[in-house]
């Protein structure tokens, strides 16, 4: 019967002891307790040494282990400690730019370079051919326009490369070649751009307007009067119409001229423009800003290879 109940006594739920946070003031030394005396008197003549204390047992020794293995297999595990706390740094950042952005500019400035080189290759090949005494000169003569300019087209990016790479003594052969080819390319563009404007320019100034037209009608009445007066031989009045022929042939010339000036509108144009910007300080001729344009159009087309070499550096 006791063991019956010493067992309906003992908790079946173990309950572990709370342990109390160490203290500055539990790390101080305790002064010693004093002994308890027994209850029970012990005789003074008894010589025999009192027995040990004896420590009550703990409740821990009396769960039986059955009970105490299966608390340990359903207890729930300690809970983590909370995570530290972590400092978020803002770092302001920029805008990426779009590699559709970034490779736009060089994609379309080799499209430009390749443009001009096309239209550079067409037009000092054609103007080189036009050189040829015969059909076999002539296809020469392209075939020498058309390499000189693939060379100043990419001469600029080899020789750049070279340059980049080290090998320098190279790279200023490379642009000693380039500067060769350019300057061909360059005269041929002249060659071809002067050769057809003189040729515009002349079929314009020769064209009849009214105002040329009627001169001209007033010269030739003022000649077949000049003839009927003069026939009979030279008088006052033969005199009379010569002076009024020498004055129709003028309203002609200055009629003929004025159609030449429209001929090249452009170049009359920009010489005012300039005066009226410079506000009368500068005054350049007509010839002036036609070599402008002359060189303009020549050069332009030559510099593909620059631009090819500028649109890769950038890609």
């Amino acid at each position: 019967m006791a063991d019956d109940l010493t067992a309906s006594i003992i908790p079946l739920h173990y309950v572990p002891p709370k342990r109390k946070a160490k203290t500055a003031a539990a790390t101080k030394p305790r002064a010693p307790r004093k002994p308890r005396t027994p209850k029970a008197a012990v005789p003074e003549d008894d010589d025999t040494p009192a027995p040990a204390k004896v420590a009550a047992p703990s409740s821990e020794s009396l769960i039986p282990e059955e009970y105490l293995s299966t608390y340990l297999d359903h207890a729930e595990p300690p809970a983590a400690p909370p995570p530290a706390e972590t400092v978020q740094v803002l770092v302001p950042t920029t805008e990426p730019v779009t590699p559709s952005r970034r490779q736009l500019a060089p994609v379309l400035l080799s499209a430009a370079a390749l443009a001009l080189a096309g239209v550079g290759i067409v037009t000092n090949g054609w103007f080189a051919r036009s050189l040829g005494s015969s059909d076999i000169a002539g296809w020469l003569f392209m075939a020498i326009g058309v390499a000189a300019d693939l060379v100043a087209l990419v001469m600029p990016s080899c020789a750049a490369g070279l340059w980049q790479a080290g090998q320098r003594v190279t790279a200023l052969v490379g642009w000693g070649v380039w500067a060769m080819t350019f300057v061909f390319a360059v005269t041929a563009g002249i060659g071809f751009a002067s050769l057809n404007i003189a040729d515009v320019t002349l079929s314009r100034a020769s064209r009849a307007t009214p105002a040329v037209q009627t001169a001209q009608a007033a010269l030739n009445d003022a000649m077949a009067a000049r003839d009927r007066e003069c026939k009979g031989g030279v008088g006052k009045f033969c005199r009379e119409r010569e002076a009024a022929v020498n004055d129709r042939r003028q309203a002609l010339d200055a009629a003929m001229r004025s159609v030449e000036t429209s001929a090249d509108p452009q170049t009359e144009a920009a010489v005012r423009i300039v005066a009226w910007v410079s506000r009368g300080l500068l005054q350049p001729s007509g010839n002036d800003f036609a070599m402008l344009r002359l060189v303009l159009l020549a050069l332009l087309p030559q510099i593909g290879g620059i631009l090819l070499m500028v649109g890769r550096s950038r890609a």
